[in-house]
């Protein structure tokens, strides 16, 4: 037998290296079906705080008292600047402004 020749294969189904080319793709693919059909049968419910007692269920950006805000502002001038704002409650009584 010569070199040069070469004996038919068999049909591609029948190699066994295809399959670990072709399995592991249609495995997620099964799998992703399997998750949709799943995300569909059962959706997660939404989550609904209960009421609280004598809370308004909107609060305008202008009802909210500033010294509230003092710390987030506070933070955001740091990030901007590199430094920290001294509150205006800190100030000595009596000092220029």
């Amino acid at each position: 037998m010569s070199p040069n020749t070469s004996t038919p294969s068999g049909p591609w189904w029948k190699v066994g290296h295809m399959w670990l080319v072709v399995a592991g793709p249609l495995i997620v693919v099964v799998a992703s079906f399997v998750t949709l059909w799943l995300a569909i049968r059962t959706p997660d419910p939404v989550y609904v705080d209960a009421p609280k007692a004598g809370a308004r269920a909107f609060q305008p950006a202008d009802d909210v008292d500033p010294a509230a805000l003092s710390p987030a502002m506070q933070a955001r001038n740091h990030a901007a600047t590199g430094g920290v704002a001294k509150p205006a409650s800190s100030r000595a009584p009596g000092a220029n402004q």
